[in-house]
């Protein structure tokens, strides 16, 4: 049967701010798109991938679903980047597609942008943007990364921007508002007297027009500047990115978290008030997960959510390579439910839709490894493109880990073992040793002596007979750096 890992879409495919839905038995994941070695958010079209809910392990491209030049919003040639899309089923039976434009063209934290096809696949066509009863846009607390859902008919759809940043200081609270109008383009006097910030997560519904809201919109979370201190929620406070479900009558609230590397999430016996943090559904560094207090990955944007497929509960997230925000993945694990509603922290792994762990064979890219860390680890640098910090890149159509340097370790979770015999690593770069550890990165397997080579070599690491479940990873000591294309289990029963 075909394995799968992750990232699980095909490796040079970036499809970041993942929303999975379930749509007659089928799954359709939407995103943003952005670019191999980008240089800014979601600058291509957007493309829709889908899979049986019965199989997770093959996923169809579907297609560009919308295009940027569908948007009026585009003037003198160019046009607006989409944002962090989400998409509902309307009580008319047909699709509709939600999307902040965002980008050089376009207003910052705009009108929301809707758009609809009679399939769930697309192609979709703008249908308009999400007004006022008047007509007006709807402009109330900061339009971005919407999420929607139709619950019993009704349409709910939820949008904003916390920034991450407590500007409860009474002293600042002047130079914090001036700030805060020039970043968002809204006008001081509205900054000053949206209740209870501008910088809250609000909900509203919509009539069945999809277009028109129903009532005044509301706010339903608080990011960190009105987070009551002391409380998870000021832990875990809202960012950005919501996405909403409905489990078994509960409603979960699910947004990137102050920290910006960790889905959080909030429930409620209702849709537009009393939700409450319960914490972390996944860290793309793993910060938190088991009491893990050190980052396993460069930190950077995270954005996604939770779906039932089959019976059984999935986070979709996405992780940052080529040492920026701007090239972003497709990620997924699959996540426990506690009988209390709650969810534990997933871990990020390389086997994610893999429904269990890989087989210890065959030959698998370094790329997909899902931890990364080395001394004095830190967050992406914005735009990055450099070769700095051991990273994943993309060059001359080759996508690897890049510049290891000295006490780097990469990891891989998880391989079932039946006994292989040896380990071929393809590395290119300066002299150095390679050591392979096994799940707690005390015991170690064995280790290779690395000569200086410009080009990819071919190293062996025996192995001693294992058998059962197990992560690896392989730990680079040298005085330059060293590049990790792949590697391959050799023989075995």
């Amino acid at each position: 049967m075909k394995q799968i890992f992750n990232p699980f879409l095909p490796l040079d495919e970036y499809v970041p701010d993942g929303e999975a839905h379930v749509f007659n038995h089928r799954v359709y994941l939407y995103g943003s798109h952005d670019s191999e070695n980008g240089t800014r958010f979601c600058p291509k079209d957007y493309v829709v991938y889908s899979a049986a809910e019965t199989n997770l392990r093959e996923w169809t491209l579907e297609g560009v679903s919308y295009q940027k030049s569908q948007d009026p919003r585009g003037k003198d040639g160019k046009t607006p980047d989409y944002y962090a899309p989400d998409c509902v089923k309307g009580n008319d039976g047909r699709y509709y597609l939600y999307y902040s434009p965002m980008g050089p063209s376009v207003h910052p934290f705009g009108p929301i942008g809707v758009a609809v096809s009679a399939y769930p696949q697309g192609p979709f066509s703008y249908l308009g943007d999400v007004r006022n009863r008047n007509g007006s846009p709807v402009l109330k607390y900061l339009n971005n990364d919407p999420a929607v859902i139709n619950d019993q008919k009704h349409i709910y759809l939820y949008y904003g921007w916390g920034l991450g940043r407590d500007f409860r200081n009474r002293a600042l609270k002047p130079l914090y508002d001036k700030v805060l109008s020039a970043l968002s383009q809204r006008s001081l006097e509205e900054v000053k007297t949206t209740f209870p910030s501008i910088l809250s997560l609000a909900e509203v519904e919509l009539e069945d027009d999809m277009l028109t809201i129903k009532d005044e919109v509301k706010p339903v979370l608080d990011s960190l500047s009105t987070a009551k201190k002391g409380t998870l929620l000021y832990k875990h406070p809202f960012y950005e990115a919501p996405a909403i479900r409905k489990f078994n009558d509960l409603y979960y609230l699910f947004y990137s978290s102050g920290k910006n590397n960790e889905l959080a999430y909030a429930t409620s016996l209702y849709p537009d008030r009393d939700f409450i943090c319960r914490g972390v559904v996944i860290s793309s560094a793993d910060l938190g997960y088991k009491g893990n207090l050190k980052p396993l990955a460069s930190q950077g944007t995270i954005h996604g959510g939770v779906e039932k497929i089959n019976g059984k509960y999935y986070v979709f997230y996405h992780r940052t390579t080529n040492n920026t925000d701007f090239s972003r993945q497709a990620m997924a694990e699959e996540i426990t439910m506690n009988p209390d509603g709650t969810f534990n922290q997933a871990e990020v792994t390389t086997q994610g839709l893999n429904g269990g762990p890989l087989k210890a064979e065959g030959t698998y890219p370094a790329f997909c490894c899902c931890n990364l860390f080395y001394p004095g680890i830190k967050g992406v640098k914005g735009n990055g493109h450099n070769k700095e910090v051991p990273c994943l890149v993309c060059f001359n159509q080759e996508r690897y880990v890049s510049g290891l340097v000295n006490q780097t370790y990469v990891g891989f979770k998880y391989f079932s073992f039946a006994k292989p015999a040896s380990l071929l690593l393809k590395t290119r770069g300066s002299q150095g040793k390679i050591t392979l550890f096994l799940d707690n990165l005390k015991k170690a397997l064995g280790s290779i002596s690395l000569k200086p080579s410009p080009v990819w070599q071919e190293d062996e690491i025996k192995l001693p007979p294992l058998e059962g479940i197990h992560a690896l990873y392989f730990k680079y000591e040298g005085k330059d750096k060293r590049d990790f294309l792949s590697f391959s289990f050799q023989g075995g029963e």
